[in-house]
């Protein structure tokens, strides 16, 4: 049994949040924000759903938390998400100061360890391939049934 304040919880309840982005039609990413070892902040991707391209499942956390915790920084945070972040989420994380980046599966297309860690803020520390198989195939399987 795992414990509720492991990574791979916390990546399995990210997970939660694609499956409801796929169930929604929407890419599967998923995303909750930690604090003191508590969810503060769940999101999935809304693109479709809000018309609205910076609706990524990074950027509805970001916003949820910082509502939450009535603070545009999130130094004592950390941000779990199924899938790299593409280069506007790097840039939202970085000006949110986030303390840490843990992502399950690698975009080679779009992610901005692309670019490399430079976009994210100096002390934000990052972390991937958490429960990597199950965040990659989520998205294999999606883009196969589209294609």
């Amino acid at each position: 049994m795992l414990s509720v304040h492991s990574d791979q919880y916390f990546m399995q309840q990210a997970l939660k949040e694609a499956a409801k982005a796929e169930e929604a039609g929407e890419v599967p990413v998923g995303a909750v924000v930690v604090c003191k070892k508590q969810i503060i902040a769940r999101a999935y991707n809304q693109t479709e759903l809000l018309r609205d391209v910076t609706a990524h499942a990074e950027m509805l956390a970001l916003t949820a938390a910082s509502s939450y915790l009535g603070s545009k920084y999130l130094h004592h945070c950390e941000l779990f998400v199924t899938l790299e972040p593409c280069v506007m989420c790097a840039g939202a994380l970085r000006w949110s100061q986030i303390g840490r980046i843990v992502y399950g599966a690698s975009d080679d297309k779009g992610g901005f360890m692309r670019y490399g860690k430079e976009l994210l803020h100096p002390k934000s520390k990052v972390e991937f391939g958490i429960m990597h198989d199950e965040c990659a195939a989520v998205m294999k399987n999606f883009f196969k049934e589209k294609r």
